[in-house]
This record gives C-alpha cells, sequence and structure tokens, in this order.
C-alpha cells in the first residue's frame, strides 16, 4: 500500500561551505498545483533550474517554499570586489547618465547588489553545487517523510468519518420504512377527510374510485420519498473512498471529486425527507462530508 501524503509539511538540512554554513528550509502548505517559491542569495542563483528540478521531481502538489540561508564563520573566505564587474557597471551607469540627464546615481547598496561585482574567493562552483544538491535531498527527504506522517492521520481521520457516513446511512435505511409507513398514514387519514367530505356532497365519484385515487396518491407519494437508492450510491462512494485511501499515491482530487457526489447524495436526501428524522440525519451527514472535505484539501 502506497502511503497518503499531506501536503503541509516542514524540514531543513545544512552544509557547510566555503562561503559559510548552508542552510535549505523546505515549507508547504495545501495548493491545487504545486506552486514553488525561491528565496535565495544571489550566489545561488545559479542552482535555481536544478533546485526546481528536485523538487518537482519528488513533490506534485502543494505551496512550496525553499528558502536558502548562508551564515559566514569565523574563517570563512571573505568577499570581494570584481574589478572587471565594477568596470562594466561603471561603464553602463555613464552611458546611462548620458542619455538621462539627472538621472538619480547608483548607490552603495546598488552596485553591491549587482550580479558579478560581489564575489568570493575560493568558492568552487561545483563545490557549492554539490553542498546544496546534498542539503536539498536531506531537506526533501525529511520534507517527504512530515507529509506522510501527517497524511496518515488524515488518512485515519477520514477513515473514521466513514464509518460515521455510513452509520447513518444503515440508521436511515433501517428507519426510513416505518418513517414512509408513518407518514403514508397520515397522509391517507387527511386524503380520506378531504374526499369524505365531497363524498357528502353531489359527485360523480363511487366510493372505489375515491379509494383507488386515495392509493395511487399515497404510492406517487411513497416513490417520491423513497431514499433507498440514495442510501445505496452513499454506501457505495464511502466505500470507493476507502478504496482510494487504502491504494494511497495521490489521492487528493479523487477524493476530492467523490465529496462532491456524497454532497449530492445528502442534499437529496434531505430534499425527499418526510420525517424530522430523515432531515436530521441529512444535516448530520452534509456537516461530516463537509469536515472531510476540509481535510481531504490538505492531501496531495
Amino acid at each position: 500500500m502506497k502511503p497518503v501524503a499531506s501536503m503541509t509539511g516542514f524540514a531543513s538540512a545544512a552544509r557547510p561551505t566555503a562561503l559559510g554554513q548552508l542552510t535549505i528550509d523546505l515549507r508547504s502548505v495545501n495548493s491545487r498545483f504545486l506552486d514553488l517559491s525561491m528565496r535565495i542569495p544571489d550566489e545561488w542563483r545559479v542552482f535555481e533550474p536544478m533546485l526546481r528540478e528536485a523538487i518537482a521531481g519528488r513533490l506534485s502538489r502543494g505551496k512550496v517554499e525553499c528558502r536558502i540561508n548562508i551564515v559566514r564563520g569565523v574563517g570563512a573566505a571573505e568577499p570581494t570586489l570584481n574589478a572587471a564587474a565594477l568596470a562594466q557597471l561603471t561603464g553602463l551607469a555613464g552611458q546611462v547618465e548620458q542619455a538621462l540627464p539627472g538621472v538619480t546615481r547608483l548607490s552603495t547598496a546598488d552596485v553591491l547588489g549587482w550580479p558579478g561585482v560581489v564575489e568570493t574567493p575560493g568558492s568552487d562552483p561545483e563545490a557549492l553545487r554539490a553542498a546544496t544538491a546534498e542539503a536539498l535531498a536531506e531537506a526533501l527527504d525529511g520534507m517527504s517523510a512530515s507529509r506522510r506522517r501527517e497524511g496518515e492521520a488524515l488518512r485515519e481521520a477520514l477513515l473514521a468519518h466513514c464509518a460515521q457516513v455510513e452509520s447513518i446511512a444503515n440508521q436511515l435505511r433501517a428507519r426510513a420504512p416505518d418513517l414512509l409507513a408513518a407518514v403514508e398514514r397520515k397522509l391517507v387519514e387527511r386524503l380520506e377527510q378531504a374526499l369524505g367530505e365531497t363524498m357528502t356532497k353531489a359527485t360523480t365519484l363511487s366510493r372505489d374510485e375515491v379509494a383507488d385515487r386515495i392509493r395511487q396518491e399515497v404510492t406517487l407519494y411513497g416513490l417520491k420519498m423513497d431514499v433507498e437508492e440514495e442510501i445505496k450510491r452513499l454506501t457505495t462512494h464511502v466505500n470507493e473512498v476507502r478504496r482510494v485511501l487504502g491504494a494511497g499515491g495521490p489521492v487528493g482530487r479523487r477524493l476530492d471529486f467523490l465529496m462532491q457526489e456524497l454532497n449530492r447524495e445528502a442534499n437529496t436526501v434531505g430534499s425527499k425527507a418526510a420525517a424530522i428524522e430523515m432531515t436530521n440525519a441529512s444535516v448530520e451527514l452534509k456537516i461530516l462530508i463537509e469536515q472531510m472535505r476540509e481535510q481531504i484539501q490538505n492531501l496531495e
């Protein structure tokens, strides 16, 4: 059985590098698709495609944030200015000033933030890439484990809700005939009373015709109020929810569709309610289904 994963999780991993201590934090919450955002230092922008590809290969849904921090420690290589990049930036700034007199000059922060102006001697790009890939792999392992743990908890909660939905459906199936019979008896009494008043007046209807009309009305009412088919479909959908959860893997979209179908049947039961017990059962079903739907929004 494949595990069921939540879309909510957190993980962190760290590695030493020539630039300082590298820390990768991964956070994720629910989303319809994979929505990945990156918060990384300029020195790591060259690795962004590799980071995105690795994350997309492990996670299929969720709003995921990847944050990389560098903490420079004692002995870490000191950053220096790249003379060539600085000269290039100066030349570009001069051209802009000639074309646009009065334009605001570059600030120190602007210069230091320009790509390539600040560099750290001794930082091997391949070593940085390897350290970043290792840290990311560890963080993704932790993220996957975190999401699986929460997914398992959600799976157990959903199975418990399935049992409650099935219990209500079974109780309704057992009580529906008696409830419907009681309503039909009241309907017969009212029809007999109404048609009896008609019989005391001039009418062409015989008593047999009146009785036949009453049977027709009661039969039609019984057919309209019968919820046996809705109860069967409720049970079928609940069994399908169990099957999907048992199979595991990415189940969120399939379960979301099943919640729509369950809610449709619960609404139909409410619209056919012939007694307060059936109305209450419909309300309880819709509350349970909504609770399941909210939990399913967190499943991958």
